[in-house]
């Protein structure tokens, strides 16, 4: 191979590499779920014919605006990040982009994002979407450091894409659509508290003031991943309730629940066998109960969907 062949070869895969550290900057597993429930909203708020040009367009700016608020994120956290051995690979704190990039990136994308929404939708979607960023980023992120009601905080911007989606479908909000963000809200504490207790010493080592890092049986952690996934059953059921969803979804949303808390209540079981000889059965339960939230959500949206009345 010639030198110029390399050079271009090298070149090409340091280009395919950034648009890869760019991706990542987007967190594109959470912008994923935003864009799942957002669509999922727009769907189920959708009466007579579905307006497709509104479904792109939801679809186009929830990516723009999660992705550019997972990117401006990042850029907050950058020295945090560095310390935590989960999050010391990202792009900013090895080093492969420069903060700058990454926060210009981010801004870009997330104003697209709100032009998105307001522009080619209505008004009121583009303010839920501002609402999502702003609370995500100006009140989430800062209080990670501050206190562990965080979590609670976080919740909120992280249930508001279904309201995006509705929102989107009829330029109104109704009781239906905070029936789709009470299930949001109450998924998301034990799906993030179970990840949390998983990287609970790499969050002490940052600074971050979650409920795991000073719960050191788990017996509190635990306590609050069942009491929200009790409570997570029956807000998945007010859809029915409200008539938006039929009977195969009741029937699925009680055996998705009922699995879902089972292994929520195994967890809360281990935490409060406090010989040190079960921790390992702690972790081994926190790691399922993150694994299953995972699969819970686009499952329950998916059967919710499907049996849309």
């Amino acid at each position: 191979m010639t030198t110029e062949a390399r050079t271009i070869g090298r070149t090409v895969i340091q280009g395919r590499s950034r648009v890869l550290d760019y991706i990542e900057l987007m967190k594109p597993e959470l912008t994923f779920l935003s864009v799942l429930s957002a669509l999922c909203g727009f769907y189920l708020g959708s009466t007579g014919a579905m307006n497709i040009a509104h479904f792109i367009h939801t679809a186009v700016g929830t990516i723009l605006l999660g992705g550019g608020a997972g990117a401006i994120n990042q850029y907050l956290e950058r020295s945090f990040d560095a310390l935590m051995k989960r999050t010391e690979r990202r792009p900013l704190p090895s080093g492969r982009l420069f903060p700058e990039e990454a926060l210009l990136f981010g801004v870009v994308l997330s104003l697209a994002g709100l032009a998105e929404l307001t522009l080619f939708i209505n008004g009121l979607t583009g303010f839920l979407g501002a609402l999502t960023f702003i609370t995500y980023i100006f009140l989430y992120t800062p209080l990670k450091r501050v206190t562990p009601f965080s979590t609670i905080v976080g919740a909120i911007p992280g249930a508001l894409p279904p309201l995006i989606g509705w929102a989107a479908a009829r330029n109104a909000i109704s009781v239906e659509s905070w029936a789709l963000f009470s299930i949001l809200f109450c998924w998301q504490i034990p799906h993030f508290l179970s990840l949390a207790w998983m990287y609970k010493k790499d969050y002490a080592r940052a600074g971050f003031r979650m409920l795991t890092v000073g719960d050191d049986s788990g017996k509190t952690t635990t306590r609050q991943i069942v009491a929200f996934t009790v409570i997570l059953i029956p807000a998945t059921l007010f859809s029915s309730y409200l008539g938006l969803t039929g009977l195969a979804y009741t029937i699925a949303a009680l055996t998705l629940g009922g699995m879902f808390l089972t292994i929520g209540f195994l967890f809360l079981r281990s935490a409060h066998l406090v010989a040190d000889t079960q921790q390992q059965n702690v972790n081994m339960y926190a790691r399922r109960m993150f694994f299953a939230s995972l699969l819970y959500l686009p499952l329950l949206m998916i059967v919710m969907s499907m049996d849309k009345i």
